[in-house]
């Protein structure tokens, strides 16, 4: 049975896409059951319901507090049946009740390597401060901001004095390989979390998509 998720995003939702690619291609076992976010405008609804994926925006200044906006987020999360919860450029911290009605099955992506740079300016935080290698990580969530166990992450070099435009458009392009590849993970039911450190079975398959200018572990799989 296809793993069942919701996305949840506040822009333009290009991970979104690509997750919506790769099932059509075959490629992701996962049923998208809902799109949900807090900007009614966003572009990631138009691409969904182009998929004819159900959405529900939800706009958040409409509610007293961010605790009522959870609870209703969680009560439409719950009744489309998905699993598990998919953060793709959701703009809004997830509350410990959100959290807890959903422990340990909401994962998301961070445009650098982390521990390092967490927060909303992660891409722009590692540029300015001059590091070498860059890129982007996908952990599971927990309440403190862009931490929980790792699942995948990509390196890219940097190039001394290029500009934030140039950097994120390779790290996206790597976004958009390795958040469908840690799905895919979780769809066959292949990873295991102990303590801190996240543990993949090995694939029945047992080939790796070929090798670019960058470093991703564990390694992408074909198709990835």
């Amino acid at each position: 049975m296809p793993l069942k998720i919701a996305i949840l995003a506040s822009g333009n939702g290009t991970n979104a896409q690509a997750f919506i690619d790769k099932r059509r291609a075959g490629l992701l076992d996962v049923d998208i059951r809902l799109v949900a976010g807090n900007r009614p405008g966003a572009g990631v609804f138009a691409r969904a319901q182009a998929a004819g994926i159900p959405c529900c925006a939800l706009d958040h200044t409409a509610f007293p507090d961010r605790l009522s906006f959870d609870r209703e987020l969680v009560r439409h999360i719950r009744e489309s049946g998905a699993e598990l919860i998919v953060l793709a450029g959701y703009m809004r911290l997830l509350s410990a009740e959100f959290l807890s009605a959903f422990a340990g099955r909401v994962i998301n992506i961070h445009p650098a390597l982390l521990p390092s740079f967490p927060g909303v300016h992660g891409g722009a935080d590692a540029l300015a401060y001059g590091v070498k290698l860059s890129g982007c990580t996908v952990h599971f969530v927990e309440e403190k901001v862009d931490s929980g166990p790792v699942i995948i992450q990509a390196a890219v070099p940097v190039n001394a004095g290029e500009d934030e435009d140039s950097l994120m458009q390779r790290i996206h392009a790597l976004e958009h390989r390795i958040y469908p590849q840690a799905l895919q993970w979780l769809a066959e039911e292949r990873l295991t979390v102990r303590g801190r450190h996240v543990h993949l079975a090995p694939s029945p398959k047992g080939k790796q998509a070929p090798d670019g200018p960058w470093l991703v572990w564990p390694p992408l799989e074909e198709g990835f």
